[in-house]
């Protein structure tokens, strides 16, 4: 079964849900997706499918070799231009339920309170210190301190006579690819595909993000009766 699909982040706000309180929640837009390709295990040597996304704002722009995947001349398909394409590996029986040119709908891979993972690039925030970057306290903040943000000794002196690996200096910070776990789905507005997520996802306004079944399911263990 299909367990994955790709969105877009178009930012957060809040909703009530059923018990009259107030969920902050983060729209991503997933568009309906269209089986463009499959792979067999005679032709590729594994069974999956080859998926189209994201609906594409000007053609013309778009390389010929990109348009000529969504015109299978074998099946005699003309499929919609999607500028994303992704592959879900399926086992031989759960490919053989698909055609291409088949789509596929967010309601049908997920449904109002399922956990899922969400996968994106973080915002990238360029060259930062070492207090913003891995939180230090910093030095002395007093007049004549010469060291308010420094990050102080970063190894010994003629032994080992270097600095070691790995040590929290200053760098770039952001735009890493990022897995935010157990996150729930709020609601499903399938008239806009909008999935209303519970939380923050990464990610900047726009940016493509992979929604997938949760990895490892997240168990809500109630608050034990005040004595």
């Amino acid at each position: 079964m299909v367990t994955k699909l790709t969105g877009r982040k178009l930012g957060m706000t809040q909703v009530f849900n059923a018990r009259g309180e107030v969920v902050p929640v983060t729209i991503v837009q997933v568009e309906d997706s269209i089986v463009v390709d499959k792979k067999s295990v005679e032709r590729d040597g594994y069974t999956a499918l080859k998926l189209g996304t994201i609906d594409v704002k000007k053609p013309k722009n778009m390389p010929k070799a990109l348009k000529g995947i969504f015109k299978n001349e074998k099946n005699h398909l003309d499929m919609p231009l999607k500028s994303k394409i992704s592959e879900i590996k399926l086992s031989k029986e759960e490919s053989e339920k698909f055609k291409v040119g088949d789509t596929i709908t967010v309601e049908s891979v997920f449904k109002e309170g399922d956990f899922i993972d969400v996968s994106g690039v973080s915002k990238g925030k360029g060259f930062q210190g070492v207090m913003k970057r891995h939180g230090f306290s910093g030095g002395p903040a007093s007049h004549g301190s010469m060291m308010h943000r420094a990050p102080g000794s970063i190894g010994s002196s003629t032994y080992p006579a270097r600095v070691f690996k790995n040590m929290k200096m200053a760098g770039r910070m952001g735009f890493d690819k990022i897995t935010t776990m157990n996150l729930m789905i709020e609601k499903i507005d399938a008239e806009n595909n909008y999935v209303l997520v519970k939380g923050a996802v990464p990610g900047s306004k726009n940016s493509l993000v992979v929604i997938k079944k949760s990895a490892k399911k997240k168990i809500v263990q109630a608050k034990p009766a005040k004595k």
